[in-house]
C-alpha cells in the first residue's frame, strides 16, 4: 500500500513539475468558458474574463475591436443567437501566467441557423488565482469536404 501511494504521489508531482496540470487547467476553463457561451450563462463567462477587458478580433472581415469590459447586462442585451463546439483546442505556454490556445470552433449562428466554422485564437492569463480570456482572434475556416453542421447537431437525441 505505502508504494502505491509513493507512486501515485510521485507521478503527481512530475505531472504538475512539468506543468501538464496547468495545461489541463487552461484547457478546463476554455471548455467552462465556451459551454458558457453556449448555455449564454454570463454571469460565468464575465467571470471569466480579464478585469483588463478582452480583446477580440472577429472573423466577418471587421477591423479589431476595442478591448472592452463586459457585463452581462452588456450581453443580455447584445449577444447573437447560435449554437458552437470547440474541436481540437491546443495550450501553448508562453510564460508561467499566459497560455495561447487554439482551437476550431464550428456550429450555427442567427436566427436562419446558418453554419459557422472558425479558427480561434486565444490568450490565457493567470488573475487572481484563476485562468482568464485576456484575447480573442478568430478567422474563417471555409476549407471543404468536412461535415456541414446544422441545428440539429447540438439537439439530444
Amino acid at each position: 500500500m505505502k508504494f502505491i501511494i509513493s507512486l501515485l504521489l510521485t507521478l503527481t508531482f512530475y505531472t504538475y513539475a512539468d506543468d501538464h496540470g496547468a495545461d489541463a487547467d487552461v484547457l478546463a476553463a476554455v471548455n467552462k468558458y465556451y459551454a458558457a457561451r453556449n448555455a449564454e450563462d454570463f454571469k460565468t463567462m464575465v467571470a471569466m474574463e480579464s478585469n483588463a477587458g478582452v480583446c477580440s478580433t472577429n472573423s466577418d472581415g471587421s477591423f479589431h475591436k476595442a478591448c472592452t469590459v463586459e457585463t452581462v447586462e452588456d450581453y443580455e442585451q447584445n449577444y447573437p443567437d447560435g449554437l458552437n463546439n470547440v474541436y481540437y483546442p491546443e495550450a501553448t505556454k508562453i510564460s508561467e501566467s499566459v497560455y495561447l490556445v487554439r482551437f476550431y470552433y464550428e456550429g450555427v449562428s442567427g436566427a436562419d441557423s446558418q453554419p459557422y466554422r472558425t479558427r480561434v485564437t486565444t490568450t490565457w492569463v493567470m488573475e487572481n488565482d484563476k485562468w482568464v480570456l485576456r484575447s480573442q482572434h478568430y478567422s474563417p475556416a471555409a476549407y471543404g469536404g468536412v461535415h456541414q453542421t446544422v441545428k440539429s447537431d447540438f439537439e439530444n437525441d
